[in-house]
């Protein structure tokens, strides 16, 4: 199995489900995280974003340029990878 990096910090569970749905109609494997813990109600959320999204290293460019260009239609900011 390849080994994962971690290609971007996600907004929210919408702009996840969106991406979810994107890189599965592509074929571009991935795993989505949320930083939710129920022991802290979700406190690391509101400090580190929503979540990551990792992938193959083969893969982490064509991600960012997908969220970016999903953020740019949406106009919400760009995260630093």
């Amino acid at each position: 199995m390849e080994e994962y990096k971690k290609a971007a910090t996600l907004e929210n569970e919408i702009e996840s489900q969106v991406l979810d749905f994107m890189l599965s109609e592509r074929n571009i494997p991935h795993i989505i995280t949320s930083y939710y813990d129920t022991a802290y109600d979700g406190l690391y959320q509101t400090q580190k974003g929503w979540g990551y999204i990792s992938a193959p290293e083969a893969y982490v460019k064509e991600i960012q340029e997908i969220i970016s260009s999903l953020r740019e239609e949406s106009n919400l900011p760009d995260t630093v990878w």
